[in-house]
């Protein structure tokens, strides 16, 4: 192991948005095995130090890995078209639109079926959206075009979350 290879190389896994969850759980248990830091108790203190930065460098590649949304920054990232999310806020009018009439929505909902359906049209945009990532990095390689599509699924995540916060909110 690298401690300067990128999460893929790590996990063994393709650079590419469209991966099998499965197979990057099995692989993360297989490398957290390899690099348990008690695996090394009879080399010394220096030795499980080591495994112990084994062991935090794997787990914050298959946090990366295992979320679509991340995943798709990371890529972007490595291929030069960083998110910029907290100064890159542009988005298409449509998309801006859309979000007012959700914001709308959720401020005008008094009942768990209002939710629901909101919460399910928000679903649909966020599947839409991962699957218009993979389309434009493992098809197109427009790394900058799925850049975009990452901030447009940020907010759907936080809208998402907004989603619940209302339904505490209102008790249910």
């Amino acid at each position: 192991m690298n401690l300067q290879s990128d999460d893929f190389e790590l996990f063994g896994l393709a650079r590419r948005f469209a991966q099998e969850r499965s197979a990057i759980d099995a692989r993360w248990k297989e490398l957290q095995r390899e690099a348990h830091p008690d695996k090394f108790a009879a080399q010394g203190a220096a030795a499980q130090r080591v495994a112990m930065q084994w062991s935090v460098r794997i787990n914050e590649a298959y946090q990366r890995l295992k979320d679509p949304m991340r995943r798709a920054a990371y890529l972007c990232e490595l291929h030069g078209a960083p998110i910029r999310a907290e100064d890159n806020t542009a988005m298409p009018a449509a998309f801006l639109m859309q979000q007012m009439e959700w914001r709308e929505a959720l401020e005008d909902a008094r009942a768990d079926s209002e939710l629901d359906a909101l919460d399910d049209e928000v679903g649909q945009a966020r599947r839409a959206a991962l699957a218009q990532c993979e389309q434009l990095i493992d098809q197109q390689q427009d790394y900058a075009g799925a850049a975009r599509q990452v901030r447009a699924l940020m907010f759907i995540a936080r809208f998402a979350d907004d989603i619940e916060r209302r339904r505490e909110q209102l008790g249910q």
